[in-house]
């Protein structure tokens, strides 16, 4: 399953970021920010959309794990943990 998750937030992040770059071409352990130009607003509607589809409550994420959550990869393994658990 984590290999779903991290396809569902490579879509998710693609879908979102200005550029045009491809799913499969994102590095996971870039910063979103810094490398993708990724805003805030983005950021929530990035994760809201990757928690919804990998079925994983956003709720079960505090401010602070969200501001953690800087790297495709951190996002992946946080809602790896987490898969299973929407509420």
């Amino acid at each position: 399953m984590h290999d779903d998750i991290e396809q569902i937030a490579r879509r998710g992040l693609a879908a979102v970021v200005e550029s045009d770059v491809a799913p499969a071409d994102l590095d996971p352990a870039a910063d979103m920010a810094d490398t993708y130009g990724l805003t805030s607003l983005n950021k929530v509607l990035f994760l809201t959309s990757v928690c919804e589809e990998a079925e994983v409550s956003l709720a079960h994420f505090t401010e602070q794990d969200v501001a953690r959550m800087r790297t495709l990869g951190d996002v992946t393994e946080a809602l790896g943990k987490r898969q299973g658990t929407r509420v």
